[in-house]
């Protein structure tokens, strides 16, 4: 399930700390608004197999 709540995209360069909205653009520079919540975490992640064993080669 997707937030409702959503941030400034250009907020880092734009205003000098992050903008929250609720629209689909920012109220202070008109940038577009990006979802603000991270990504949900499963234990049933399909591609943490993968993820795992790059994570693993790349220390080797």
């Amino acid at each position: 399930m997707k937030s409702d709540i959503r941030v400034c995209a250009a907020w880092e360069s734009e205003h000098d700390r992050p903008v929250y909205t609720l629209g689909d653009t920012c109220p202070k520079c008109g940038t577009e608004a990006v979802n603000s919540a991270p990504a949900p975490f499963s234990p049933e992640d399909s591609y943490g197999e993968y993820r795992r064993s790059l994570k693993q080669r790349r220390r080797e």
